[in-house]
C-alpha cells in the first residue's frame, strides 16, 4: 500500500488476482508481530512482507549461531554473535518497499504483544505459548504458533471467539444464464446447458436482466435448492409474471463465523491429511519435547537412543490422560532423533502455510486453519537406518549443522557433489535456488547447478520472485537469481543461462549434458514446456522434480525412473475453446467479449502490419496467400491493399493524427452500430425457429445497437486507444487529450449504413467451415486486388508498418485500454455484465494468480522430494505426490502411481501414467491422472487407449 492507501497494482499485480481489491486494503491496515527469527521465523517474516500488510516487526533476542545459517536465508557467517532479527532487518526491509518493517532485539512482553492486530510466535516454548495465546484471545488479537523440529512441523490459530470469514474459498461468485423460469411453488429455474451452473444447496443468488418475469430483478438474495447441475428451484412464483427471455443469476456470498479456542484449553482439535494416528501422537510429542527441553535445558541429541527412552516416556505419561488408542512410537523416536536439525525445506513448506494463516486473519478471506496441523516427512530419512552411528551426527561447526543433525555428514558431502539443472528461476525458481543454496546442494567441489530462464525481470515480478529487487528490472532472471544464491552461500556453484528450453537449444543441452546430471528441476508456467522436459528426462533417464502453483493451489511430483509415474504429454491448453460463431455473433459472458476484443487487437494492429511488411519484403507472399483458399485470401490481401492506399484513394492508410481518429471513430461504427443492425435483420427480436421457439433464448441474447456518445467515457475511451493504436503502427504520434479528440470528431463524417438482406449469418462452426467449403464468387475480386497488389509504387519501403504486439503489463501503451473499452462496449451491445480493468487484464493477458505462500510451500515439498532422490530411495512408498488448496486449507498427499506394464511378444515395456490436471470438487481436490507418456518409440506405438483414475483418499 502507498502512502496514500493506493494499491500499487505493478507490484501486487498477480496477487491482487489470488485476494482482491478489498482483501488487501484490509491487508494494508494490519500491524504483524513475528516472534523468532531462525529459518522459520524469517520464512514466515518473508511471505508476510510481500502480501503487503501495513507493517511487520521481527523479535529476537538471541545471536546467530552456525545452525542457524542451515535455514535462515538472510545470516551469513558473518553475522555469528550478532542479533538475528538485527541482521535480517535489512534483507527484510528490501522485499516490499511498501511495508514498514522493524527488528526488536529485546525480549518479548506484553506491552509489546497489545501493539499489533497479528502475532506469530515460532521457536517458542510452550509457557510462552499459554502466556501469550491467553493474553491474545482476552485482547481480539489473532494468535498463530509455527514451530518445526526435524521433520516435522506443527501450527496452530486461534483468531478469537467470534472471527468473520467474509469469504471462505475466494473463488469468483459462480453465475449462470437463464433458459426458462416456472411459474409454479417452489418455481424452477433453468440454466442454459453450454455449462454447469456451479451453486450448491444454500446458496444465495439475486436475478438481473430478466425479461418477462421482471419480478425477479427486484428480489432480495434468494435461497436455492439444487436439483440437478442445469436447474435450481427458488420460493412461490406462481404470482409473478410469465418468463420470457434473458437473464442471469449470480451467487451471492455469505460471510461465516468461525470460532476459536486458545490454546491451554484445546488439545486434539486437529486438521490431518491422512496420518491421524501419527499426528495425534506427535501433538503429544511436541509438548513432551518442551518438557524435555525445559528439564534438560537442550533438544534430545541425534541419534541418541536415551533421549528418545526419555522422551518416549514423556508422551506415554501424557497419554495417561489423552488415552490415545493407538501411540505410535516409531515416530516419537524419530522426532526425538532429528529435533535439533532445522531444515530449509520443512521451513519453507510450514513458513508458507503459516504466512497464509496471517494473511487470513488481516484479510478475513479464505477459511482459517482450525485449529492445529501436523506435518511430518519421516520417510525423507534413510530407508536402511541401522548402519547409522550417532557420532556422524555431531555438528561440525558449519552452516549445515542443522542439516547434518538430520541426515549425518555422509550424506551432506553427496548432496554438495551433485549436478542439477534447473529450468525456470521464476517464482517457483527462486525458491528452489534459496532451498539449494541453504542445503548445500552442488556446493562442493564436484558439484554444479546450471540455471535457464530466458525470461528478463519485470516489477510484477517482485511481489513473489524474491531473489529479485527494483534495481533488478530489466535483468535477465538467471543471472540475477545465480548472483543472489551465491550471496547466501559463497560456496555454491551455479552457471546462469537464458535458453529457451526446446528443441532449437538442443545443441547445448545435449546427450552429454544430461549424462552428466544427477537430476532435473523443473520451474515452469506452462504445460508445453513441462511436457517437452519430462520427455528429455525419460529419453536420458534422469530423475525430474516437477511443481507449479495458481493461487492457492500448488502441486508436486517427483519422477523416478523405473518406479514412478512421469509428467507425460499433456494437451495445447486447459482452457475450453469459445466457438467462432459464439464470438463473432452470440456472446454470452464475458469471456467472449474479451477473446473478441483480443482478436480484435491482434487482426487490427498485429497481424495486418505483419502482412503488410511481408508483402513489401517477399516476392512470393501473394501467390502463397492466394493457395491458403479464396475466403482467407480476399480478407488478407484486401487488408494489405487498404492499408497501403491512403484513406483519400479509398484505402485505410492515416497521413495525419486526424485520419486515425476518423478510422477509430468509423470502426467504432461499424463494430457498435452496424454490424448489430445487420444481425438484427437477419434475426429480427421476435424471430422464432423452425420448432416455434423463440430464436433469441437461453445462450443467444438478443443484441441491441449503441448510438456514439462523445460523453460516454467507454466511447471516448474506444476512440482514444484504437486511434492511437492505429497512429502507432503508420509512426503518427498520437494525443490523450480528449477535448481535442472530441474537436476532431465533430468534422468525421460517419458513413451511412443500410442491412443488406444478402448477408448470410452462420449460426454453428460447421455452417462457417461448410460454407468456405463451397465454391465462392471471389475469384473477380482476387484478380482484382492481384492486379493492384502489382503496381510497383506500393513496393516502397517507405510503406513499412509497425505491428504492436500485446503488453499487458504496460498501463501506458494503450493496450488494456482497447481491450477494455473493446470489450465492454460488446457487451453492453448483449447486454452482458461490464468487466473492470482488473478482471479484464486477467482474462485478456491470461494470467496465473500467484501468491509466494503457496510458491513457497511447494517449493519445499519439491526439496524433501529432493532428500529422497539424492539418498536413492527404491521404494514407491517413499514418495509423495502432493496437491494443496491453502483457500481452504486442504492438502492431498499421496504415493505416485508406478508405470503401467504391458508385454507384447514376450517384450516387457513400461508405459508410464502422467497428470493431466487439478480441480475442485465441492471445495476438494480431485487428483486426476490421465494417459500415458513414452519411453521409446516402439511403446508410444502400442499405446492404443487411455484410462482414467480420479483419486480420492490418500496412500499412505
Amino acid at each position: 500500500m502507498t502512502e496514500k492507501g493506493e494499491i500499487d497494482e505493478g507490484f501486487y499485480s498477480r496477487q491482487l488476482y489470488v485476494l482482491g481489491h478489498e482483501a488487501m486494503h484490509r491487508m494494508g491496515t494490519v500491524n504483524v508481530l513475528i516472534a523468532g527469527m531462525r529459518g522459520l521465523g524469517v520464512e514466515i517474516a518473508k511471505n508476510v512482507i510481500l502480501s503487503g500488510v501495513k507493517s511487520v516487526t521481527v523479535q529476537d533476542e538471541c545471536q546467530a549461531v552456525w545452525t542457524d545459517l542451515s535455514s535462515q536465508f538472510f545470516l551469513k557467517e558473518s553475522h555469528l554473535g550478532q542479533n538475528r532479527a538485527t541482521c535480517s532487518l535489512q534483507q527484510l526491509s528490501a522485499l516490499n518497499p511498501h511495508v514498514r518493517v522493524l527488528a526488536h532485539p529485546g525480549p518479548l512482553d506484553e506491552d509489546l504483544i497489545l501493539q499489533f492486530q497479528v502475532v506469530v510466535l515460532t521457536d517458542s516454548s510452550l509457557d510462552d505459548q499459554k502466556c501469550f495465546g491467553e493474553l491474545c484471545h482476552s485482547n481480539g488479537i489473532k494468535f498463530i504458533v509455527a514451530d518445526t523440529k526435524g521433520l516435522c512441523g506443527q501450527l496452530f490459530c486461534d483468531f478469537g471467539e467470534e472471527f468473520e470469514v467474509l469469504d471462505q474459498d475466494g473463488e469468483m461468485p459462480a453465475s449462470a444464464m437463464i433458459q426458462s423460469v416456472s411459474k409454479a411453488n417452489p418455481g424452477v429455474v433453468f440454466c442454459t446447458d453450454d455449462r454447469k451452473h456451479g451453486f450448491s444447496d444454500g446458496s444465495k443468488v439475486f436475478f438481473s436482466q430478466v425479461q418477462g418475469m421482471t419480478e425477479l430483478n427486484s428480489i432480495s438474495p434468494v435461497e436455492i435448492k439444487v436439483r440437478d447441475s442445469y436447474s435450481f428451484s427458488i420460493g412461490d412464483t406462481s404470482a409473478f409474471s410469465t418468463y420470457e427471455r434473458g437473464g442471469v443469476v449470480t451467487e451471492v456470498k455469505q460471510p461465516c463465523i468461525v470460532p476459536f479456542n486458545k490454546i491451554s484449553t484445546i488439545l486434539l482439535k486437529m486438521n490431518d491429511y491422512g496420518k491421524i494416528s501419527r499426528h495425534k501422537t506427535l501433538h503429544l510429542a511436541f509438548q513432551a519435547l518442551h518438557g524435555f527441553v525445559k528439564k534438560e535445558q537442550r533438544l534430545p541429541r541425534p541419534r541418541s537412543q536415551s533421549d528418545a527412552d526419555a522422551l518416549l516416556a514423556i508422551v506415554g505419561e501424557l497419554n495417561t490422560v489423552t488415552q490415545l488408542e493407538q501411540l505410535d512410537e516409531a515416530a516419537v523416536r524419530s522426532l526425538s532423533y532429528t529435533a535439533q536439525g532445522d531444515l530449509a525445506p520443512i521451513n519453507a513448506f510450514i513458513g508458507g502455510l503459516a504466512a497464509q494463516e496471517v494473511i487470513k486473519a488481516c484479510s478475513r478471506k479464505f477459511t482459517p486453519l482450525q485449529q492445529w496441523l501436523y506435518f511430518d516427512a519421516l520417510e525423507c530419512l534413510p530407508e536402511d537406518e541401522d548402519h547409522l552411528a550417532e557420532c556422524s551426527f555431531s555438528g561440525k561447526g558449519t552452516r549445515y549443522d542443522g542439516q547434518i543433525a538430520v541426515f549425518g555428514s555422509a550424506f551432506q558431502e553427496k548432496l554438495e557433489m551433485q549436478k542439477y539443472f534447473l529450468v525456470g528461476a521464476g517464482a517457483i525458481g527462486c525458491e528452489l535456488l534459496k532451498n539449494f543454496a541453504l542445503i548445500g546442494l552442488s556446493a562442493g567441489e564436484e558439484g554444479h547447478i546450471t540455471v535457464t530462464d530466458m525470461d528478463f525481470i519485470e516489477k510484477s515480478n517482485l511481489n513473489r520472485q524474491f531473489l529479485f529487487r527494483s534495481q533488478d528490472i530489466g535483468k535477465p532472471k538467471s543471472d540475477v537469481a545465480a548472483k543472489a544464491v551465491r550471496e547466501m552461500n559463497p560456496r555454491m556453484k551455479i552457471t546462469a543461462h537464458q535458453n529457451r528450453l526446446d528443441a532449437d537449444s538442443e545443441g547445448v543441452y545435449d546427450y552429454n549434458f544430461f549424462k552428466g546430471l544427477n537430476g532435473v528441476a523443473a520451474a515452469l508456467d506452462n504445460v508445453e514446456a513441462r511436457v517437452y522436459l519430462d520427455g528429455r528426462c525419460i529419453q536420458h533417464q534422469k530423475p525430474l522434480l516437477e511443481g507449479g502453483t495458481l493461487g492457492c493451489q500448488g502441486h508436486t511430483l517427483a519422477v523416478v525412473p523405473h518406479l514412478t509415474e512421469s509428467y507425460g504429454p499433456g494437451t495445447s491448453s486447459s482452457n475450453e475453446a469459445i466457438p467462432l460463431c459464439t464470438l463473432k455473433n452470440f456472446p454470452h459472458r464475458i469471456e467472449h467479449t474479451l477473446q473478441w476484443a483480443r482478436d480484435q487487437f491482434e487482426g487490427l494492429f498485429k497481424q495486418t502490419p505483419e502482412n503488410v511488411n511481408l508483402f513489401l519484403r517477399d516476392e512470393g507472399f501473394v501467390e502463397r496467400t492466394l493457395g491458403l483458399g479464396d475466403a482467407e485470401a480476399l480478407e488478407t490481401l484486401a487488408g494489405v491493399w487498404s492499408s497501403l492506399k491512403d484513406m483519400g484513394s479509398g484505402g485505410q492508410r492515416p497521413t495525419s493524427w486526424e485520419d486515425c481518429v476518423s478510422w477509430a471513430r468509423c470502426k467504432w461504427e461499424t463494430l457498435y452500430n452496424n454490424d448489430i443492425r445487420q444481425l438484427l435483420h437477419c434475426f429480427p427480436p421476435e424471430e422464432v425457429t423452425s420448432a416455434g421457439l423463440p430464436f433469441w433464448s437461453g445462450s443467444k441474447r438478443c443484441p441491441h445497437p449503441l448510438t456514439f456518445d462523445p460523453n460516454n467515457n467507454t466511447h471516448m475511451g474506444y476512440v482514444e486507444a484504437a486511434a492511437n493504436l492505429y497512429g502507432l503502427i503508420y509512426r503518427i504520434e498520437g494525443t490523450r487529450d480528449w477535448a481535442a479528440i472530441r474537436n476532431i470528431l465533430e468534422n468525421v463524417q460517419v458513413p451511412s449504413f443500410t442491412p443488406k438482406s444478402s448477408v448470410k449469418i452462420h449460426l454453428t462452426d460447421e455452417e462457417m467451415d461448410e460454407e468456405k467449403e463451397k465454391e465462392r464468387d471471389d475469384a473477380a475480386q482476387l484478380e482484382e486486388l492481384k492486379g493492384k497488389l502489382a503496381s510497383p509504387s506500393l513496393k516502397s519501403s517507405a510503406m513499412r508498418m509497425y505491428p504492436t504486439n500485446f503488453e499487458k503489463d504496460d498501463d501506458s501503451n494503450f493496450h488494456m485500454d482497447y481491450i477494455v473499452a473493446a470489450s465492454n462496449l460488446r457487451a453492453e451491445n448483449y447486454d452482458i455484465p461490464a468487466a473492470d480493468r482488473h478482471q479484464s487484464k486477467r482474462i485478456a493477458g491470461r494470467i496465473i494468480p500467484a501468491i509466494a505462500t503457496t510458491t513457497a510451500a511447494v517449493a519445499g515439498l519439491m526439496c524433501l522430494e529432493l532428500y529422497k532422490l539424492v539418498q536413492g530411495h527404491q521404494k514407491i512408498s517413499s514418495y509423495r505426490t502432493t496437491y494443496m488448496y491453502l483457500a481452504i486449507p486442504h492438502i492431498v498427499l499421496s504415493q505416485p502411481c508406478r508405470p503401467q506394464h504391458f508385454e507384447v511378444s514376450n517384450i516387457s515395456i513400461h508405459l508410464q501414467p502422467f497428470l493431466v490436471t487439478v480441480s475442485d470438487c465441492g471445495g476438494y481436490m480431485d487428483t486426476i491422472y490421465k494417459g500415458f507418456s513414452h519411453i521409446q518409440d516402439l511403446s508410444r506405438a502400442l499405446y492404443t487407449a487411455r484410462q482414467t483414475l480420479t483419486v480420492y483418499t490418500l496412500i499412505i
